[in-house]
């Protein structure tokens, strides 16, 4: 392994404090998201040293790949799932482009309750009975893990949503190949 120049690295602790937290690091965190562009190869050398693979998503994020095998991970997940499912669906049901919407439009607790009371069934697995609910067990979440920012109107889906974009088109292309060999 090649020397590592921990000098180029002056984000470090506030880079390895987010990361290891499960954040997403977004073009939103600039500063962040600058020194990590500037000196990826130095950030990836030096957390595959320690065990960990740092991603960059060519679609504007970074973040460490982890096994989401603990159970309280799962249903953070999933209910970031249902949550952007939902909001796309909400979406192209008001024919609007539902992929442009869901990064350039706020989502206000108005919003979040009709989604919850027109996906009830759903939500209701996952415990979240209300608008606030949402907001609290959903919303906050997704900013912690820098999945979504804060608004003065609600609440903005980030780029790094596109990891659970990817994990819906992974289950309905397998739900397609799967319906395809039963026929």
């Amino acid at each position: 392994m090649s020397q590592i120049d921990l000098s180029l690295l002056s984000e470090l602790k506030a880079i390895n404090k987010k990361l290891v937290s499960g954040y997403h690091i977004c073009e939103q965190d600039s500063q962040l998201f600058q020194q990590l562009d500037q000196e990826f190869d130095a950030y990836e050398a030096l957390f595959a040293a320690l065990g960990q693979t740092l991603v960059h998503d060519a679609r504007g994020f970074y973040y460490l790949q982890v096994d989401e095998g603990t159970p309280n991970m799962g249903k953070i997940s999933r209910s970031f799932a249902l949550t952007i499912y939902v909001l796309i669906e909400h979406y192209a049901n008001l024919g609007k482009d539902p992929l442009v919407v869901l990064f350039d439009s706020d989502i206000d607790l108005e919003l979040m309750m009709t989604l919850v009371q027109n996906n009830k069934h759903l939500f209701d697995q996952l415990e979240i009975f209300s608008g606030s609910d949402m907001r609290r067990d959903v919303f906050l979440r997704m900013v912690r893990l820098g999945v979504a920012r804060e608004t003065e109107l609600g609440f903005r889906i980030l780029a790094s949503a596109h990891r659970y974009l990817d994990a819906l088109n992974d289950i309905s292309n397998f739900q397609s190949h799967m319906d395809e060999e039963q026929v």
